[in-house]
């Protein structure tokens, strides 16, 4: 008999492949958020998406400059309206990274001083919320995951067997995730803490 409400399709492989598919999403994007956390080496992720008022709306940065860095202590910034160059500026100094960047009328250099102590630990801080946040989301995705499977066999989609065998996988596929995150987590923290 099949499922009530047409999910006539939805089998716990295709539930489990779609968790683990949001999950390495969620990983992905847990990865990306670290590249904005500053370890005291230039990279143009630091300021990509610092949001500027650009005539009126909120924009990232990366949409109206080009940024580059030549070498590992500054960020080079080169607006393409010049127009721009005051309200970067400001939304660098404004931004909670402790930037102090320079205008010379066509570019804006950020230098990227080293790390103190504090400020690393601060960072440190920073890094374990995303981590957490991270872990958060991966632990969303497993929680829609059980209730597709529990909806299974309250609807004699699946046994109760087939059930707890689909939830033991969901829960090693959510583990493997998570440990993915502790990783990048560690890997990241090292690297701000490095002097």
């Amino acid at each position: 008999m099949p499922p009530k409400g047409g999910d006539t399709d939805l089998t716990p492989e295709v539930v489990l492949t779609g968790v683990s598919a949001k999950m390495d999403r969620a990983v992905d994007a847990f990865k990306r958020d670290l590249t904005q956390l500053r370890t005291g080496r230039a990279t143009p992720a630091l300021v990509e998406n610092v949001e500027v008022d650009y005539y009126g709306s909120m924009t990232p940065l990366k949409q109206i400059a080009s940024i580059s860095a030549p070498d590992a202590k500054a960020i080079m910034i080169q607006p393409w309206d010049t127009g721009s160059l005051r309200e970067i500026e400001k939304s660098l100094m404004t931004s909670d990274m402790g930037f102090n960047p320079s205008n010379d009328g066509t570019t804006i250099t950020v230098p990227i001083p080293q790390l103190t102590q504090e400020r690393r630990q601060e960072m440190v801080k920073l890094l374990k919320r995303k981590i957490e946040d991270g872990k958060i989301s991966v632990r969303n995705v497993r929680r829609d995951g059980l209730e597709s499977l529990r909806k299974l066999e309250k609807d004699k989609a699946i046994s109760q067997d087939e059930n707890r065998r689909a939830q033991t996988q969901l829960q090693k596929t959510t583990d493997g995730h998570t440990k993915q995150i502790d990783e990048t987590g560690s890997a990241k923290e090292a690297e701000i803490l490095q002097v």
